[in-house]
């Protein structure tokens, strides 16, 4: 028989039952829109994991002074002033997969405009900051390099700090604020960073030259740097190795012998951004196999209706046979009838899945990926469970007896 005949005979046979047979595609269609949804989720997941890591800065290493200790307690890292200013620049200058490193001191502090006052997060660094951090000029400019070697008392902006000082929308670049009553002007708007994962809001903050953050906010120790180190590596693959070779220098610099345990902490955020990549992973692949098991309870679903079906059909099974349709041929419309089932049902699970990843996306407040491989993989496993579980029906009815079929009652 014409293909394309078998395929008109099976969809006219469907359509006979149109409410049985729409029944039927609805494990199919649940479990390929489950499967897109969750897919689509977890990646949308992953691209705001990521997006959140970037935000804090590129193959970013973040180097912290020791800890106090005495009376048997411990005052956690950062406690004790253990980095230099000749650590910084051993680390910017001496190690090869290192790009960027750059001092950050910070305080909170108070300031006010003409009108209005905020108490916000007041950041010390240099230029190099901003590179590490991906972190963008909106409106304005940064300092410059004569800036912080003149400690000229200058500072740029985060947006949340702009809209709290002079409202939504308006530019505060060339406008003067006092910082711990000393006057400052504003030389450049940051562009928006968002929240850290934690949920602190990074555009809540000043940024001015190092030298200015000492001599007028907080000073400190003339040779210990009253705050953090972040360095930048070269590249994503490079962190690793940037800090096992700042960590060699620093302890050489430190003269500390083997088996003493190191006077300052490196903390890697590549690795930490890394893990929670692949937990997301993880969960994104554990949903998509839950949302796979609808599909094997469509395709019972098939099997269940075929069989039934070819009890109603046995007569006309046995007509066809004795009018000289061979077994092939009522297998294949069987098969047919099983393949246009899933089928349809994952075409429309398609438009279904994408529609809940939509709503859930927005929702969530995450970017939207739909995978097209997700989608034919779907599509393929949804006609793959059609055909595999159609088989059987379609065997049955492929080895009727005509006579014993025309006889049936």
């Amino acid at each position: 028989m014409n293909p394309w005949v078998t395929f008109k005979v099976a969809l006219r046979a469907l359509l006979r039952n149109k409410t049985r047979s729409g029944l039927t595609m609805l494990g199919i269609v649940i479990g390929v829109s489950a499967v897109i949804a969750m897919v689509a989720i977890g990646e949308g997941a992953k691209v705001k994991v990521a997006q959140a890591f970037d935000a804090m800065g590129t193959n970013l290493l973040i180097v912290m002074s020791g800890s106090t200790q005495g009376g048997g307690m411990r005052g956690g890292a950062g406690t004790m002033p253990t980095l230099t200013w000749g650590d910084l620049a051993s680390v910017r200058t001496e190690v090869s997969s290192v790009k960027y490193a750059a001092p950050v001191c910070q305080t909170g502090a108070s300031i006010q405009s003409d009108e209005q006052n905020w108490t916000t997060m007041i950041v010390g660094t240099s230029l190099d900051y901003f590179a590490i951090r991906n972190w963008a000029i909106d409106k304005g400019a940064l300092f410059s390099q004569a800036d912080i070697d003149s400690g000229s008392k200058v500072l740029v902006m985060g947006t949340t700090v702009a809209e709290k000082l002079y409202g939504a929308g308006v530019d505060p670049t060339g406008r003067t604020i006092r910082v711990r009553g000393s006057p400052f002007q504003i030389v450049g708007l940051l562009t928006s960073k968002g929240q850290s994962p934690m949920g602190q809001d990074y555009d809540d903050a000043v940024v001015m030259p190092v030298t200015t953050f000492r001599a007028k906010i907080q000073g400190g120790l003339a040779q210990y740097i009253p705050g953090v180190v972040f360095v930048g590596a070269t590249s994503s693959k490079t962190t690793s190795r940037a800090q096992r070779d700042i960590e060699d220098l620093l302890r050489d610099r430190h003269h500390l012998q083997p088996g003493i345990e190191s006077d300052f902490s490196i903390r890697n955020l590549s690795e930490l951004a890394g893990a929670s990549q692949q937990g997301t992973q993880v969960m994104t692949s554990l949903l998509a196999a839950v949302a796979a098991v609808s599909l094997l309870v469509g395709g019972i679903g098939i099997m269940n209706i075929l069989l039934v079906s070819v009890t109603e059909r046995t007569r006309e099974i046995g007509v066809r046979m004795a009018i000289g349709a061979k077994p092939r041929t009522i297998l294949a419309q069987f098969l047919v009838e099983a393949l246009t089932l899933a089928v349809m049902g994952g075409v429309v699970g398609i438009g279904l899945g994408i529609f809940v990843a939509q709503r859930l996306a927005a929702s969530f407040q995450w970017p939207l990926l739909i995978r097209g491989d997700i989608i034919v993989l779907a599509v393929g496993f949804s006609a793959a469970i059609g055909i595999g579980f159609g088989l059987y029906p379609a065997w049955k009815a492929s080895r009727l007896d005509p006579i014993d079929a025309l006889r049936y009652e």
